[in-house]
């Protein structure tokens, strides 16, 4: 078993008309997940615009956490209550930070393209923390201020903001699009 945490990503989709039995029914999933031992936390990154995918992670402090969760009578029960809010289900597990970038034919970007998609997925937030907090934090000592901002900021970034990027920068990590052109695409979805 693998002594890092250990991360399982679930695409599902939503037919219409059962997004709010769907999320009803992940937030129950949620919840019991964070009953376990060596539970780290989960996040969600709903659908863009025009689709229906919801992006589902979990995260365990290692194999042998996620493994008692995954074979758990709690967890089987709550999967069977959930028949028939999504379709076409995708799990994917991964160890380590690859696993944020790896892709389900097992290749990875290179290294310089990863730590490019975390650093703009780092920078906003770590600039808007520091924009709302640095001044409550100005008259600590180096070691608690720091401690502080990444107790806050760590969870944020590693389920919702990282996810995310990578999500944004997909087709450029993968060497389909310049990272220019995949930003713009990105922006233009949004406000569409």
């Amino acid at each position: 078993m693998s002594p890092n945490p250990v991360t399982l990503m679930v695409a599902r989709r939503v037919p219409p008309g059962r997004y709010r039995d769907f999320t009803a029914w992940l937030e129950e999933g949620r919840e019991l997940a964070s009953d376990f031992d060596g539970y780290l936390g989960s996040g969600v990154l709903d659908p863009p615009p025009g689709d229906d995918e919801y992006q589902i992670i979990f995260r365990f402090r290692d194999a042998q956490t996620m493994a008692a969760w995954e074979h758990s009578a709690s967890r089987r029960t709550w999967l069977s209550r959930g028949e028939g809010l999504y379709v076409a289900p995708h799990e994917h597990r991964a160890i380590g930070l690859d696993g944020w970038f790896q892709e389900a034919t097992g290749q990875t970007p290179p290294r310089w393209k990863q730590a490019i998609a975390i650093w703009l997925a780092f920078f906003p937030v770590s600039l808007s923390f520091q924009v709302l907090f640095g001044g409550l934090l100005a008259g600590m000592a180096i070691v608690p201020k720091v401690l502080v901002s990444t107790l806050a900021l760590t969870p944020v970034m590693v389920f919702l903001f990282i996810p995310l990027s990578m999500r944004m920068l997909g087709p450029w990590l993968r060497g389909e699009q310049s990272i220019i052109r995949c930003l713009v695409r990105r922006l233009h979805q949004r406000k569409a």
